[in-house]
């Protein structure tokens, strides 16, 4: 007959808590405090006490009356211990503890704690129950093709999810604790025989050096571990798609999942990973080209058509066609601003308005998206506070940074236009190129868990070309990315990918 064995190695080699009943339900009320849903719970059972504590908000009722209460009850031990005890309960996670600091934070996790008087340990029991919601689609990472299902805040039910999607038996799913004073679950996810090595100890080294008290996600958790806070450039991927992150694991990159978090990060993200979609994967290779170099372009001129614009009105007159020039002058006759004042009151508008329209609720934030632009524009346009080109220019370069797949990237690019419209103020074109130069400078010296920020453009990398810039057929993507450091390096044997496909006869 099978007999469950308690693991209580660990418990035995540190100092236990005091052996007896009253004795550890006062040290239990000092430790947690003046807390009100601390309930303990005594039975006498063969002369014995047994006593049963647990958080009342944590716990799932049912389960702690049928699988604890119950069983503890009915059932008439001639011996009670902890092993006895441990073999007529039917919870299939149950841990064995006698450590003061470890019974209160497992009470925290929703765990029920049972102990019988004089044992050197007791049991830890899972009963916990979790409010989750149900699976939905991505709200920030909208998609035509491909999965669209979202990350939830279980840590169990997202790793359900990429278990589901990547069924390979290398798949490691390591557990860590975040945060010191408040331990939040989490783990960290990579294939074993894909993801380098230094990938994983880094990320792992990063987590496990944190000092802080409380870390409520990922997307914090990111910003304490990247290489560089003081940059305005994320540096580690944040993603709430699970079909992002089984795509990642396969390239050889390294993911973290927390508890309560409805996202996941990853690792390393050099600066081109942030304008990849899912989608570019879903469709053909020359429509993904397109999407991808459609990006790239829009994001290059949402960064400069507006700085262009006040440099050529402040500096470089000379540059504007003669019929251009004279139907801009027209426009500006009754603006009373400089151009560099111009542009950034209108910069300040457009942004005034997307966060207006994404802090209400969704049915009145789009309409007062959509309205209040107009009518501002318009407005101002009939004022004589701006022209009308330069209100195509602002347009323009908003939708070319909405672009972005990335919500964090694509906040960075808008908030660097501020300070090059400020230098092509200043400076006219030798301000655009110096920003542009300082900009250039400042993603080359960037690092993402240690790898280049900048490839495979720097260094350069030909064969990552396919997953940065460009993309190619599937059938010659017969690599993962060097940029990874990855140890399995091939995805199928490249002579297989251009072999001639011919219909059997």
């Amino acid at each position: 007959m099978f007999k469950r064995k308690l693991d209580t190695k660990q418990s035995e080699e540190k100092k236990p808590h005091r052996l007896n009943v009253d004795d550890l339900k006062s040290d239990l009320q000092s430790e947690i405090g003046d807390c009100m849903d601390l309930n303990f719970r005594t039975l006498k059972k063969n002369g014995k006490k047994i006593l049963v504590c647990f958080l009342s908000s944590l716990i799932d009722k049912t389960s702690f009356d049928e699988y604890i209460l119950l069983p503890i009850q009915q059932n008439t031990l001639d011996e009670w211990t902890t092993e006895s005890l441990a073999q007529i309960l039917p919870i299939a996670e149950i841990s064995a503890a006698n450590q003061l600091k470890e019974i209160v934070s497992s009470l925290i996790e929703g765990k029920a704690y049972i102990y019988i008087d004089g044992e050197p340990y007791g049991i830890l029991a899972n009963v916990g129950t979790t409010v989750e919601r149900s699976l939905e689609k991505a709200e920030t990472e909208s998609l035509v093709y491909g999965p669209k299902i979202s990350f939830t805040e279980s840590l169990i039910g997202n790793l359900n999810i990429i278990r589901s999607n990547l069924k390979d038996p290398k798949l490691c799913m390591e557990d860590i604790v975040i945060g010191k004073r408040v331990k939040t679950p989490g783990k960290l996810v990579y294939v074993k025989d894909i993801a380098d090595e230094d990938n994983i100890s880094t990320f792992r080294q990063r987590i496990n050096d944190l000092e802080y008290d409380y870390i409520p996600d990922t997307t914090v958790l990111g910003q304490l571990i990247e290489d560089n806070s003081w940059t305005i450039f994320p540096q580690i991927m944040s993603t709430e798609l699970p079909d992002r992150i089984t795509l990642s694991l396969m390239r050889g990159r390294v993911a973290v999942l927390m508890d309560r978090s409805p996202s996941a990060i990853y690792g390393p993200t050099p600066f081109l990973s942030f304008f990849e979609s899912t989608e570019d994967v879903y469709m053909r290779w020359n429509m993904g080209l397109f999407l991808r170099m459609l990006r790239i372009i829009s994001i290059f001129l949402s960064v400069l058509l507006t700085p262009a614009y006040v440099a050529v009105l402040t500096y470089h007159y000379e540059v504007i066609p003669s019929a251009l020039l004279i139907s801009l002058g027209q426009s500006r006759a009754n603006v009373p601003f400089p151009p560099v004042i111009e542009a950034l009151l209108l910069e300040f508008t457009i942004e005034l308005l997307r966060e207006a329209g994404a802090r209400l609720p969704t049915k009145v934030g789009q309409t007062m998206g959509i309205v209040g632009g107009i009518v501002i524009g318009q407005a101002a346009v009939q004022a004589g506070f701006t022209s009308n080109i330069l209100i195509i220019i602002i347009a323009l370069s908003a939708l070319g940074s909405f672009t972005s797949p990335s919500y964090l990237m694509g906040t960075a690019v808008r908030m660097l236009r501020f300070p090059i419209i400020i230098l092509a103020g200043i400076w006219g074109g030798i301000g655009i190129m110096f920003s542009f130069c300082f900009i250039m400078i400042h993603l080359l010296r960037l690092t993402s868990i240690g790898r280049p920020y900048f490839m495979p453009i720097y260094p350069f990398r030909w064969k990552d070309l396919g997953y940065s810039i460009i993309k190619f057929p599937n059938q010659y993507l017969s690599h993962r990315p060097v940029t990874n450091r990855p140890i399995d390096k091939k995805i199928f044997p490249k002579q297989k990918g251009v072999e001639k496909k011919d219909v059997d006869e």
